[in-house]
């Protein structure tokens, strides 16, 4: 009894703890969400009961005219207890972690799963699961203060002062824990750390960018950044304007991912069966070029996320396209029985709408540059990212957007300088079918997709409709 009262006391204080430590350094730990979830098991008289708690502690300093203007740090406990009465479930969620609180929220979800429908869908919690073991916490990211965000933020913006060209952008720290828990037995535990630096360097009539993230903050190599979108503010400086049209596009990694992005909720097999897909009555057909492969591979070395999905199922690597042919969906627990298919750890947390999706993409490459690829381009343009995406054509996936912070025109195998960004409205369909050229796959980070890894790409006729003003 003395040890239950003391693991309850301590659990409290880490939760407490969690809520007003300063740095983003803390850590919850496995006992003590091990400890909270059973408390929550206890005041639960449900068919069922699963809770899911998450704890993230992130860090954030931000810059701009060359100048450090605020430094931000958050941490937050989310808890969140799903019940099931007699085929009805419903979830509730609290960010207090008292008892008068849990109780609370116990009986929220069970007050609203008993007004519910019942769900002839619905099919029992899973029970303990196996998990393939990934590394992605890095105690030097967890520890990073904002004296090391600065240190590396100044010796940026000194150098941009230098060059008289004016830095803005973010450089983040941080780690998340998380527990998934059921009263059939199941829990799984994941923690993982994260870094992120974004840079743009402006000019008077030009402008460069630069972005990367990763779970290892010595990947991140802030200077080495920033010298890339300075090199690029000064390589478009004086914009010419060339025509709209079809164009050769070298797309830079970044600019890849915003647009290979949207593919990603078109492999969820309840996409596909709701015929809401791009790939609804194109599965098992040549659909991209030969040269077009691609996985969702939680385990690969630069990605990040946990081994289960929502339900606590272990993700499976699923091989998607294979040379242009769309062979494989994902699935959750309840598309893989209603498409009599095998789940593949996908699902989302219940209950949801939406069923599942895969949310780590990983594109086959290849060996060239993109300087190999300006150098084989006659006439074409360099993108290093883009902007303000939207979806035209589900059906067709036709995408338009805009370029950003880097536009240029490839004349003769060089970077003939920079040209004024263009508005485009591009088929991703036709789009991964004319690929001439593939780099070697990397983590891209950008602003309009989550990381994915993916290579830079050489495209043919790619459609710029319009060309802006700046």
């Amino acid at each position: 009894m003395a040890a239950a009262r003391k693991s309850k006391k301590s659990a409290r204080a880490a939760s407490a703890a969690y809520h007003s430590h300063p740095s983003a350094d803390f850590r919850v730990g496995l006992t003590e969400l091990r400890e909270l979830a059973g408390r929550v098991f206890k005041l639960s008289d449900a068919d069922e009961t699963e809770v899911e708690i998450g704890a993230v502690s992130d860090a954030l300093t931000r810059f701009a005219n060359n100048t450090i203007h605020q430094h931000v740090a958050e941490q937050n406990l989310a808890l969140s207890v799903r019940v099931v009465f007699d085929g009805c479930t419903a979830r509730a969620v609290t960010n207090k972690t008292d008892e008068a609180s849990l109780r609370r929220v116990v009986e929220a979800a069970s007050s609203l799963a008993r007004v519910q429908r019942k769900d002839p869908n619905l099919l029992p919690m899973p029970r303990q699961q196996k998990y393939q073991k990934v590394r992605r916490f890095y105690p030097m990211t967890a520890a990073a203060t904002a004296a090391d965000r600065a240190r590396a933020v100044a010796r940026v913006c000194s150098n941009a002062t230098t060059t008289k060209q004016t830095a803005a952008g973010i450089f983040s720290t941080g780690l998340s824990e998380s527990v998934l828990a059921n009263s059939r037995g199941l829990f799984a535990h994941y923690e993982q750390t994260r870094a992120e630096f974004s840079i743009t360097i402006l000019e008077k009539d030009s402008s460069g960018w630069a972005k990367a993230s990763s779970a290892n903050l010595t990947d991140i190599d802030p200077e080495a950044l920033a010298e890339s979108a300075s090199e690029k503010s000064i390589a478009s400086r004086a914009p010419l304007e060339i025509p709209a049209g079809h164009y050769t596009v070298i797309l830079e990694p970044p600019a890849v991912l915003d647009l290979v992005g949207f593919l990603f909720y078109d492999f969820a097999a309840t996409a596909v069966r709701d015929q809401r897909s791009v790939f609804t009555g194109r599965m098992g057909k040549k659909l991209f070029g030969e040269n077009i492969s691609i996985w969702d591979d939680v385990y690969h070395p630069l990605q990040l996320g946990a081994p289960y999905d929502g339900e606590g199922m272990p993700r499976e690597k699923v091989h998607l396209v294979d040379h242009g042919v769309p062979r494989n969906l994902v699935y959750s627990r309840a598309s893989a029985r209603k498409m009599k298919a095998k789940p593949t750890g996908h699902g989302f947390s219940l209950p949801n709408e939406y069923g599942e999706a895969p949310m780590n993409l990983v594109f086959a490459g290849g060996t060239a540059t993109v300087d190999e690829m300006v150098r084989s381009t006659e006439r074409g343009v360099l993108v290093t990212r883009l902007w303000y995406i939207r979806e035209v054509d589900p059906y067709q996936k036709i995408l338009t957007g805009m370029t950003r912070d880097g536009t240029f025109l490839i004349e003769n195998g060089r970077i003939a300088g920079g040209i004024r960004n263009f508005r485009f409205n591009q088929s991703m369909i036709a789009l991964l079918s004319n690929v001439e050229k593939l780099g070697v796959p990397v983590r891209a980070a950008g602003e309009e997709s989550f990381e994915m890894v993916v290579p830079a790409m050489k495209v043919r006729d790619f459609h710029f409709s319009e060309v802006t003003k700046f």
